[in-house]
């Protein structure tokens, strides 16, 4: 397999969710612009991620995927299958009861992320819709955890425009309809969200059934029973207990900075939320391909006891990281103003909210090596099943990122939580890659300076040419001609990957320098 084109084909189907979600959020900036309505669907909306990032793509599947790959490696498909069983046994029967309190202390949980909202009754409602969400993603990172495995990285890659297209029929058709009965709009939104969770589950089912390892759940007590006493399913448990702490921590700062940012008056919430959507494009682009990637191939590289291996591939991560995290980083902090106005500055979004947007988008932009580099990194850790090393890291970075948000917040505002997550990955991956190297785990190959400086003169050439073309055009002004912002924005920003490759190219980098085969 050439892990070059399969990290390639993650990132394209990425790229076309990111955009389908971009299009997703200029429709509900255009139509709610960064009011207390859109704080109150954001924070409601954030309660079922956090729980899919704290257990379905986090600590779920950071103890499964690295314990399937290695089963599957040691004992063959039969095994591997009674471990698939079991864990979605025990994985449906603990997402009920988890939907049940969910929808019950909505109140409870609401409050706890944003007490201060203006519109906390509505939070509540939405959040008590969407809810049942976290089950159905909870199913497909099981799914995609399996497909991965075996090398079926497209199906898992594209089932997010699901979800995005369901809410850009929601914003589209549904919201004016809501109005029309007299039910807040926004409430659409939340509709769309729980369509959207169904019908990605929809779409990983054939695609189990096609591989032969479609789950089979038990339903009755007795079967439970059976799945719980399965020794693979405490062997999952086991490395939850410390990735959950570990993925705790990160969604505490998460939850911290929501609580924090509802405090800041309506529509801080908000703008965090439209840049957090615009950093999501390199991270997803790049950190979670590079991840999902290379983390089956880490386990099954230490299963066969292979160090040259397992260095090799984080050397090649790493540098792809640099390759392409760099220049994506130094456009943010240069460029953030055009993109935040082509994207965004429509309807009921105001010139004063693309400027609140832009700022926090340069916060979080200063971190985003980090963040990128910490989906590569992460998995050297997982794939040895150690999950300890990385909890402890990330409870530091927690107390940093608050001690900074101390700082920063009084000074900058809402800007001061994004610089806070930004530093707080910088430190985190930084740390990351520091104890891999201690550890003998991670050797650097020969030709890093030199690389590093071929990439750096790319990307600073890159930035002079975005710092002039941000300059030179009022591109707040040119909201009168959508057209003509659109296209300019796309001219230069094809304009500066044709630059920056180019420069790399005269530096001698070569693309099939990351061609890898494993």
């Amino acid at each position: 397999m050439n892990l070059l084109k399969a990290a390639s084909t993650v990132s394209l189907f990425t790229l076309a969710s990111r955009i389908t979600g971009l299009a997703r959020e200029l429709l509900i900036a255009s139509a709610f612009g960064a009011s207390a309505a859109t704080d109150a669907f954001n924070v409601a909306f954030r309660i079922p991620n956090l729980l899919r990032r704290l257990f379905a793509e986090g600590a779920f599947s950071q103890a499964f995927v690295p314990l399937l790959a290695a089963t599957r490696a040691k004992e063959g498909d039969e095994v591997t299958q009674s471990l698939i069983d079991a864990v979605a046994t025990v994985l449906v029967w603990a997402l009920l009861v988890t939907c049940v309190v969910g929808v019950v202390a909505a109140p409870v949980v609401v409050w706890l992320m944003a007490s201060g909202l203006a519109r906390f009754d509505d939070a509540v409602v939405m959040t008590r819709w969407m809810f049942p969400y976290i089950g159905c993603m909870s199913l497909v990172a099981l799914a995609a955890g399996i497909l991965n495995t075996w090398k079926h990285f497209v199906v898992p890659a594209a089932t997010p425009v699901v979800l995005n297209l369901c809410m850009i029929g929601a914003a589209v058709l549904l919201a004016p309809r809501f109005a029309a009965w007299g039910i807040e709009p926004i409430y659409a939104m939340a509709a769309g969200v729980m369509l959207g969770g169904l019908l990605q589950l929809a779409v990983q089912l054939p695609a189990l059934a096609r591989l032969g390892h479609l789950p089979h759940i038990g339903l009755t007590p007795a079967r439970l029973r059976a799945a719980w006493h399965h020794p693979g399913v405490h062997r999952v448990l086991k490395q939850m207990a410390p990735a959950l702490l570990g993925v705790s921590v990160a969604q505490l700062s998460l939850l911290i900075n929501t609580q924090i940012a509802s405090q800041l008056g309506p529509g801080a919430v908000s703008w965090l939320t439209y840049a957090d959507r615009l950093m999501e494009f390199p991270t997803a682009l790049l950190g979670v391909a590079l991840g999902v990637v290379l983390l089956p191939q880490l386990s099954a590289a230490q299963a066969r006891e292979d160090a040259a291996a397992y260095s090799a591939l984080l050397d090649w991560g790493l540098r792809l990281v640099l390759l392409l995290a760099l220049p994506c980083a130094a456009a943010l902090l240069v460029f953030a103003h055009p993109l935040v106005a082509t994207l965004y500055h429509y309807g009921a979004f105001a010139a004063n909210d693309v400027q609140q947007t832009v700022v926090a988008l340069m916060g979080y932009g200063i971190g985003l090596m980090g963040l990128v580099g910490t989906k590569v990194l992460a998995p050297g850790f997982y794939a040895r099943l150690d999950i300890r090393t990385p909890v402890r890291i990330a409870v530091v970075v927690l107390a940093a990122t608050q001690a900074m948000n101390l700082v920063f917040v009084p000074w900058i505002g809402h800007a001061g939580l994004a610089l806070s997550i930004g530093l707080g990955a910088l430190l985190n991956a930084g740390w990351l890659l520091v104890g891999l190297r201690r550890r003998g785990s991670y050797t650097p190959a020969a030709g890093w300076l030199a690389f590093f400086l071929r990439v750096l003169f790319a990307t600073l050439l890159l930035a002079a040419a975005l710092s002039w073309v941000a300059q030179a055009l009022d591109w707040t002004g040119l909201r009168a001609q959508p057209g003509l912002r659109v296209a300019l924005l796309a001219a230069v920003l094809g304009g500066a990957a044709v630059l920056y490759f180019g420069a790399l190219v005269l530096c001698g980098i070569r693309p099939r320098q990351f061609v890898r085969r494993v």
